[in-house]
């Protein structure tokens, strides 16, 4: 009780300094506090009194005062940093940071990496190709930071980035789940052993799978030796969880650098203890372009731990993610899981027909990969009918032919043709 005590009282100091400063120039933020006072006494009244802001209010914002908008606390000549969210879910947000800001976001990535074991010693490797997207530029300067060696390996594809990986001696592999898989999958078609592989320890983020079971131990058992940890954020926040070598199953809140909370989407109280909800964040160090009690989208599980708040299962999904299909509730991330347990699945992808609205349907076509059952698509379609009571069809088609991602796999998509 004592500790917690402690990081609250550290979160008001932190909040009241960062209210103080928005209230006096940032014009998106000040409409926001009209409600709230001006002496904050708890973090509950702040939480009682201040409104939540979502996505389409800062699209809307920025679309009527382009090109940032006005969640801006300084002059856009103070900013230094440019980045914009994916557009996973929707139109592209822009982001702005000062130097001042971009540590502190530095900061948190940091935390990630020493709570992995990550030293000095290690040589970290980012395949991916360096675009406007915050994630693993964040991730490569704090690297930096720390003393690793970080090496870019962008404008490569799998192969030449498994062999600067070896030639390199990286010990520390940063991607998506998705792409460290692919990289096993090209490490096979090419005849490298990643037994002898130096990866040592695997960071995975940008989508669930790091702490889904079924796709920890996919990753574990491509890349003999080394560990996996798991790790979120959101552009517009910046890194927000860790995971700790002892704790597989959980992501831990950076709760110096963010007040979070865990509410009902629908009767937006706070979820009990093990129960699911929506995930809200205020960033308490990002003065420049802050966010007060966001919806994040992401569904978690709270937990309290001697770490502080922690998530059950990492992020469990997105709430508009969710879709009903004859009466069922299905999340990517569970058919995600679903599908890792069947042997021989080297990729697939989900279509659902929206042609009536009131009664979509799903199928899922799959490649196989070398190697795999014959039957494998009725044990795909065993497998999903077991897991959620529901016959959902699956088709295989011809090896290669499904995509690839480097970044935030696209594996639903939606059709109006049965």
């Amino acid at each position: 009780m004592a500790a917690q005590a402690s990081i609250e009282e550290y979160q008001l100091e932190k909040l009241r300094k960062l209210l103080a400063e928005v209230r006096a120039s940032n014009p998106f933020q000040q409409a926001k506090l009209k409600g709230v006072s001006q002496d904050i006494q708890s973090i509950q009244d702040f939480f009682s009194s201040c409104p939540f802001t979502s996505k389409e209010e800062l699209c809307t914002d920025q679309a009527a005062n382009p090109p940032y908008g006005t969640n801006l606390t300084f002059p856009p000549e103070a900013y230094t940093r440019f980045c914009r969210t994916s557009g996973t879910t929707g139109q592209s947000l822009t982001w702005l940071d000062r130097p001042e800001d971009w540590q502190w976001m530095l900061g948190n990535w940091e935390t990630v990496f020493r709570e992995a074991g990550c030293t000095s010693a290690d040589r970290a490797i980012f395949p991916f190709s360096f675009g406007p997207f915050l994630g693993f530029w964040a991730a490569f300067e704090a690297a930096q930071n720390l003393g690793m060696l970080a090496i870019p390996a962008g404008g490569m594809g799998s192969h030449q980035r498994l062999q600067l990986l070896i030639q390199q001696k990286a010990t520390v592999l940063c991607a998506t789940p998705t792409y460290a898989i692919r990289l096993a999958e090209a490490a096979a078609e090419h005849g490298i052993d990643l037994s002898q592989s130096p990866i040592r320890k695997i960071l995975v983020a940008g989508e669930p799978g790091g702490s889904i079971q079924e796709i920890r131990q996919k990753i574990l058992s491509l890349w003999p030796g080394a560990q996996v940890f798991d790790h979120h954020g959101m552009t517009e926040v910046g890194p927000v969880t860790f995971q700790t070598q002892d704790s597989p199953d959980l992501l831990h809140v950076i709760e110096t650098s963010y007040l979070a909370e865990i509410l009902d989407p629908e009767t937006k109280q706070p979820a009990e203890e093990g129960q699911s909800g929506e995930l809200i964040l205020t960033t308490l160090g990002r003065t420049g372009s802050p966010l007060l009690r966001y919806r994040t989208g992401d569904l978690v599980r709270p937990v309290q731990t001697s770490r502080g708040l922690a998530f059950q299962g990492g992020i469990l999904g997105r709430i508009d993610d969710m879709v009903i299909i004859r009466g069922v509730n299905l999340h990517p991330a569970a058919v995600d899981a679903t599908l890792r347990r069947v042997p021989g699945i080297a990729e697939y992808q989900v279509y659902l027909d929206t042609a009536n609205s009131t009664l979509p349907e799903i199928r899922i076509d799959i490649e196989p990969g070398p190697g795999a059952s014959s039957s494998i698509a009725n044990e795909a379609t065993e497998a999903l009918r077991t897991q959620f009571l529901l016959r959902i069809p699956v088709n295989t088609v011809p090896e290669g032919s499904l995509p690839r991602y480097e970044l935030k796999a696209r594996r639903w998509n939606k059709t109006t043709n049965s």
